[in-house]
């Protein structure tokens, strides 16, 4: 009785060791996917931001545009 319980517990600890192997396969895949999608976000981050000001310099110079437009119609 005593060998037969043994075994158990050895095949007990066998399956767990191979269960705690996937587990940890699996968090370092988690902890590269969430890496690469921090990085991702990082670049869309910057990019926005680019963006962002290449639209707010595109805008002055529009309304300096319209304001001149303005300012040679009124003098016209």
């Amino acid at each position: 009785m005593l060998e037969a319980t043994l075994a158990q517990l050895e095949s007990l600890v066998a399956d767990l060791l191979k269960q705690n192997q996937v587990l940890s396969d699996n968090c370092r895949q988690l902890e590269e996917q969430l890496r690469q999608a921090r990085e991702e976000n990082e670049n869309l981050q910057m990019t926005a931001l680019e963006q962002e000001e290449q639209q707010s310099a595109t805008l002055a110079r529009l309304q300096a545009l319209v304001q001149r437009a303005g300012v040679s119609s009124s003098a016209a």
